[in-house]
């Protein structure tokens, strides 16, 4: 199986090689869309801002847009995930347009959100299936999907209640880092990873 982590410019790209490569698959961090899109699976990773991201997958956007709508396994994480929607309030520029919905800013007194927190409303099996129950976090901003129905799983910091996960077919975001989630957030990636191989 091959897995694409996708590098357009966000950080974190190696550790989470290093937590894909564990399940016993072939990983390449890839700076160029249309041959990450020829994968088996694509990552999305997850530390940087929507604007300058959106800008380096703009040449790209149609191209990886219509990949995932026609199945290409996807697992966008934080700022992945936040890629996969319209638009963000952090800045000008267009998500991928995947999943329906604006990404905010988190509403809270502490920005960035960092560290642990709980997830609540697992209603998707990858969080059974991972025993993921806790997760860390490091982000500013949230996602607001238009059908709430995408929303797999939730969460609160302060008294802003988010979600922390969202599904559209083969397409999965976590607003959290299953890299740095301990052991339950690596086998997050491997059911993800299992998932897409069947």
């Amino acid at each position: 199986m091959k897995v694409a982590i996708l590098d357009y410019g966000a950080g974190n790209l190696h550790s989470l090689a290093k937590a894909v490569s564990a399940a016993g698959v072939e990983v390449r961090i890839e700076v160029d869309p249309s041959a990450a899109i020829r994968s088996d699976a694509l990552l999305l990773p997850g530390v940087g801002a929507f604007t300058s991201a959106a800008r380096s997958l703009s040449p790209h956007r149609d191209e990886i847009a219509s990949a995932l709508k026609d199945g290409l396994p996807c697992l966008g994480i934080c700022l992945g995930m936040q890629l996969l929607f319209d638009r963000s309030e952090e800045g000008p520029g267009e998500g991928l347009g995947v999943i329906t919905g604006r990404v905010r800013k988190l509403d809270a007194l502490r920005i960035p959100q960092m560290g642990w927190n709980a997830i609540d409303e697992r209603s998707d099996t990858l969080f059974a299936a991972a025993g993921l129950e806790t997760a860390y976090f490091a982000n500013s901003y949230v996602c607001e999907p238009e059908d709430s129905l995408t929303a797999i799983a939730w969460t609160t910091h302060e008294n802003d209640r988010f979600v922390a996960g969202v599904r559209s077919g083969s397409v999965v975001g976590v607003q959290f880092h299953p890299e740095k989630s301990s052991g339950a957030g690596c086998r997050f990636i491997w059911a993800f990873l299992d998932e897409a191989r069947s």
